[in-house]
């Protein structure tokens, strides 16, 4: 009875080829050397295995010198492993050449070395169909180095690791070449995104356009087979005697074009799917037209920005189909002859593949929500949610079936906001914090996971105003500290606690609320708008830096609101505001519909009049700011006594509250 030594176990197809090699009747002892931080995880699935009795984990790393297999070791293993089944390699067309080549030719450099020294009965090398690269034509199982082109690293690695097996002549070796390999046509399981998967972002996105033709050019042909097919002939050929020193492609008999997978996974997606192709020489021109993009600077940094928002890799346009035609009716007969393993056809399987990978691989499947609408179960963290703006905005949040996570200072006033929501019948937790402390920021990130496990979005509402002039301001840099310390640091604080979290998502959506004044020039807000401003100008830096993540920034120009922060300044009084209501409204259309900046007619008004008009717009606040003198409160001596209405304001003051509506001044 045979004993067996396999890498790369934990793979894919070693996963697979391993379960299936233990439940044969032949099968007398199963090595399976690990890394040793994969080595419980792999324990754990050969507990759920037939026969884990049969099996010894050895530690060893493919990176290590001699494998990491010390002398002891291979003393074990010698003469009692009949087969060495090499699976363990980059399954990675993105990869680097350095990575590529530890992996695929250094590692598989030391496995032959390994498989001499423990007198291996045959060495099973899994190669792949790469190596036949940019051969036009039919490549034979009996081909190999025919002068093709090998595009990128993992091509020309995996080509250099066959070639290390084959020339060696100390162990019987066999090679086997497997096409694309994706997920199990039963179950839909599947490791990674690689091959074909690149397409489903793109296809996902189609599915919301309405499903007409479409016409596509003929982008060639390509070849995929299922992982339990490669598996199941891996077990079969491996077994089957007297094949030393052949290759066998594990390949769909017939070449599949790339417009016909394209559309088995568009009809499972409910995507449109391509109706019309173009003839030959239009879909050549095309293919040419995007290959020449490649060395236009300008095009190739927008083609391949395009390509990264939908998951692709610009190099997957030039390995997406094959030249050649993989022949493999010798591999075909032999497994024939051992009670046959047919390749199923794609379209029956599609769907599985699809619905798998859409709940457990699609890098954006956080960005999916409830029936009820964009904010059904999304766990919104809302500062300064104990009063105003925040309170209302927690309201309407849970209203709309989100969970708001309620942050202030004071833990009864954020209790009286969730008692009113679950008395509304919605959900919301209550968590008291400073966020003017870092560790009280990172304590509540933690607890907030803990018990929610994920935060889809972040409102940073809490605030601080100061309304003072400079002049007054001389001996008072203590406003300017505890304007930043709140507006602009407590919010940069807990951004980038939750951005860890919503990166490795892949989605995420934060709500800065700032002021109108930054977009006009607000006399005695010094210390307030430049808080505000930083904020503007750190959170359009981060939605750069984060786009490929999926996270999105919405900036709010609140205008001036009635909550409790302008109750000091008494001339606001008479001037027109907002409600906390109303300005909710504009808080939950930036989370539902994620834009980038949302503000007034008045607002933009006087952000365009700065653009192009700064003179004037810097002597109409400089009216502003001899008008409406400082508070008593905050030092001044000309507080304007107010009346009912707006009777006891100036001419001056009422045209600029008219002019400038909603700005604070």
């Amino acid at each position: 009875m045979p004993g067996y030594l396999v890498t790369g176990a934990t793979g894919l197809i070693g996963r697979q080829f391993t379960r299936l090699l233990l439940a044969q009747d032949d099968t007398e002892h199963v090595h399976l050397l690990v890394r040793a931080s994969s080595r419980d995880r792999l324990a754990d699935l050969v507990r759920r295995w037939p026969h884990p009795e049969k099996v010894t984990l050895v530690t060893g790393d493919l990176s290590a010198d001699r494998l990491g297999v010390d002398d002891q070791a291979r003393e074990e293993l010698r003469d009692t492993i009949d087969h060495l089944v090499h699976l363990a390699a980059l399954y990675d067309i993105t990869a680097d050449d350095e990575t590529s080549i530890q992996a695929n030719v250094d590692g598989t450099r030391k496995v032959v070395e390994l498989a001499a020294d423990i007198h291996a009965g045959c060495l099973h090398h899994v190669s792949s169909v790469a190596v036949a690269g940019d051969h036009e034509g039919v490549f034979t199982e009996d081909m190999f180095d025919v002068g093709q082109r090998l595009p990128t690293a993992y091509h020309r690695t995996k080509f250099e690791a066959e070639r290390l097996v084959r020339q060696q002549e100390d162990v019987p070796w066999r090679v086997y070449r497997p096409a694309i390999v994706v997920g199990d046509s039963e179950t839909g399981e599947m490791d990674k995104v690689d091959g074909p998967y690149y397409l489903f972002t793109a296809i996902e996105k189609l599915n919301r356009v309405p499903n007409v033709p479409l016409a596509g050019p003929d982008l060639g042909d390509t070849n995929i087979v299922p992982v339990d097919y490669v598996a199941e002939a891996l077990v079969t050929l491996v077994r089957k005697p007297n094949l030393d020193g052949r290759t066998f492609h594990l390949v769909n008999p017939k070449p599949q074009p790339v417009v016909s997978v394209y559309n088995a996974f568009a009809k499972a997606a409910g995507a449109p799917t391509i109706n019309v192709q173009l003839d030959e020489r239009v879909s050549d021109g095309i293919l040419r037209l995007v290959k020449l993009s490649e060395h236009v600077p300008g095009v190739s940094l927008v083609r391949d920005a395009f390509l990264h928002r939908l998951g692709i890799p610009p190099v997957l346009l030039e390995t997406m189909s094959f030249p050649s035609v993989f022949a493999s009716a010798a591999t075909r007969k032999e497994l024939a002859a051992a009670g046959g393993v047919d390749v199923p056809r794609l379209e029956k399987y599609a769907d599985v593949l699809w619905r798998y990978w859409r709940e457990n691989l699609d890098p954006f499947r956080a960005r999916a929500h409830g029936g009820r609408g964009e904010l059904d179960g999304r766990r919104v963290i809302i500062t300064g949610a104990s009063s105003g703006i925040g309170r209302a905005t927690a309201l309407k949040v849970a209203a709309e079936g989100g969970v708001p996570l309620l942050v202030a200072r004071r833990r009864h006033e954020l209790e009286e906001v969730r008692d009113e929501i679950l008395a509304a019948g919605g959900t919301a937790s209550v968590y008291p914090a400073d966020l003017t402390d870092e560790e009280s920021i990172t304590k509540l990130v933690k607890q907030i996971l803990d018990e929610h496990g994920r935060i889809d979005m972040l409102v940073n509402n809490a605030g601080r105003s100061i309304r003072r002039s400079i002049k007054l301001s001389y001996d008072r840099i203590h406003d300017y500290e505890r304007a930043m310390a709140i507006n602009y640091f407590g919010a940069v604080r807990l951004i980038l606690a939750v951005l860890p979290h919503m990166s490795e998502r892949k989605f995420g959506h934060i709500v800065n609320v700032s002021s109108i004044g930054v977009q006009g020039i607000a006399p005695r807000f010094s210390a307030y708008v430049a808080s505000k401003a930083a904020l503007d100008y750190f959170s359009k830096i981060a939605a750069t830096e984060t786009h490929g993540d999926g996270i999105t920034f919405t900036t709010i120009h609140m205008p001036l609101v009635r909550t409790p922060m302008i109750r000091p300044t008494k001339i606001y009084d008479a001037f027109p505001t907002k409600s906390p209501d109303q300005a909710a409204d504009m808080v939950l259309r930036a989370l539902k519909e994620r834009p980038k900046h949302i503000a007034t007619p008045e607002g933009y008004l006087m952000q365009a009049a700065y653009t192009f008009l700064p003179g004037v717009v810097d002597a109409l606040a400089y009216e502003a700011f001899r008008v409406f003198p400082d508070s008593a409160a905050a030092g001044g001596t000309g507080e304007l006594k107010l009346g009912k209405g707006e009777r006891h304001l100036s001419k001056a003051a009422t045209r600029l509250i008219k002019l400038t509506r909603g700005f604070h001044w």
